[in-house]
């Protein structure tokens, strides 16, 4: 059996699959990845605001954890994604 088999028995719209997935290919042994929404939809061929609904989605169904990044000057980075074990 895959270790994304309870993924594919959830009701999520196809977005969020995917973009679970993409995030599970690019975790590190923690479970955490740090990928731009810019960069999630040109490797996956979405829009931005497809891959901000899917991580709604994937937040909503409990599956990642998504917590704001920031530079050493204050400014906004990217998001550092927690992929939760199911």
């Amino acid at each position: 059996m895959s270790r994304l088999t309870f993924l594919y028995q959830m009701d999520l719209p196809h977005r969020a699959v995917a973009v679970y997935v993409y995030l599970y290919d690019r975790a590190n042994k923690n479970g955490e990845c740090w990928p731009s929404v810019s960069t999630i939809a040109k490797e996956i061929k979405l829009s931005q605001a497809t891959v901000r609904r899917a991580i709604k989605d994937l937040r909503k169904a409990g599956l990642i954890e998504a917590t704001q990044r920031y530079r050493t000057k204050g400014g906004t980075s990217t998001l550092l994604f927690k992929l939760k074990q199911k």
